[in-house]
């Protein structure tokens, strides 16, 4: 095992979080009338009841600024059938929309088509980390579908209904 020295770099922070395995979401926002959204591995649930969850984002990134005058926001947790809209949301494009099969939630937030499990959240804090925008949010609205979770992990993703128990 390589020790960590006092001050970490960004390199070895990245090997170190891909140990990490996690979800895939895409995290989603109305800009006036145009959908926006990115992918985000740093989503977390807090509570339950009330349900509580939070994501982080870096402020640097082009759906940040929306985001935070925004509401509500949505989370949507990739299925397999998915690995193409990771690759969108991960990207720069100007319209990740453009040909995705979403629809206006209940709280006005775009829902992605095919998704594992799909929730809106009412924004109710905004903390600065740092580089990142800690979103703290109120679940408003929640919806399971069949689909299996994809999940991410040492740089690759994999089918997260696949997974066998250990011991």
């Amino acid at each position: 095992m390589t020790p960590l020295s006092t001050e970490p770099n960004a390199d070895l922070m990245k090997s170190v979080n891909r140990r990490f395995v996690t979800g895939v979401t895409v995290v989603t926002a109305m800009d006036g009338d145009v959908p926006r959204g990115l992918a985000v591995n740093a989503f977390s649930s807090i509570s339950l009841d009330p349900a509580i969850v939070m994501v982080c984002v870096q402020r640097t990134s082009s759906t940040h600024d929306c985001l935070f005058r925004e509401d509500h926001l949505a989370i949507n947790i990739l299925s397999t059938e998915q690995l193409d809209v990771v690759g969108t949301f991960a990207g720069k494009s100007d319209d990740k929309f453009r040909e995705l099969d979403w629809e206006r939630g209940p709280f006005g937030s775009p829902l992605i088509a095919r998704s594992s499990a799909q929730m809106e959240a009412e924004i109710r804090e905004r903390l600065q980390a740092s580089t990142h925008t800690v979103f703290i949010c109120r679940v408003v609205h929640a919806a399971v579908t069949d689909n299996v979770p994809m999940v991410y992990g040492a740089g690759k993703f994999f089918d997260g209904g696949a997974l066998t128990p250990l011991g």
